[in-house]
C-alpha cells in the first residue's frame, strides 16, 4: 500500500506528535513538575513513536501493523495519563492521543 493511502493517519500522527510536544513543554512549566513526571515521560514516548510511524508510513515500511500496534498502545497510555490532569494542554493532548490510538488500531486489523 502506498503512502497516499495513509494520508489521514499520517495527519493524525502529526497532530498527536505536535500535541504531545506542546504538552511536554507546558508540563515542564507547571508549579508541581514532580506531579507531572509520568505525563512528561509519556508525552516524549508518544511524540517519538508518532514521528517515527509518520516517517515509516511515508517511506512504505513493511512493518505497518507492528509499528501501529506499538504506537496505539503508547498513545492510549499517554492519553489516559493526560486525562488525569486539570490542565488545558493535557486535555487537548489526551484527545489527540486517544484519536491517534484509534486510527493506529485500524492499521493493525
Amino acid at each position: 500500500m502506498s503512502h497516499e493511502n495513509y494520508q489521514s493517519v499520517i495527519q493524525t500522527l502529526h497532530e498527536c506528535m505536535t500535541a504531545c510536544n506542546h504538552c511536554y513543554d507546558a508540563c515542564l512549566k507547571e508549579d508541581d513538575v514532580k506531579m507531572m513526571v509520568d505525563c512528561i515521560r509519556l508525552d516524549r514516548e508518544c511524540a517519538d513513536i508518532c514521528a517515527y510511524l509518520e516517517q515509516a508510513l511515508g517511506r512504505g515500511t513493511p512493518f505497518v501493523a507492528e509499528l501501529a500496534h506499538v504506537c496505539a498502545e503508547i498513545c492510549e497510555r499517554c492519553g489516559n495519563e493526560c486525562k488525569k490532569h486539570n490542565h488545558n494542554h493535557c486535555h487537548k493532548c489526551a484527545d489527540a492521543c486517544l484519536k491517534c490510538a484509534e486510527e493506529c488500531r485500524k492499521l493493525t486489523a
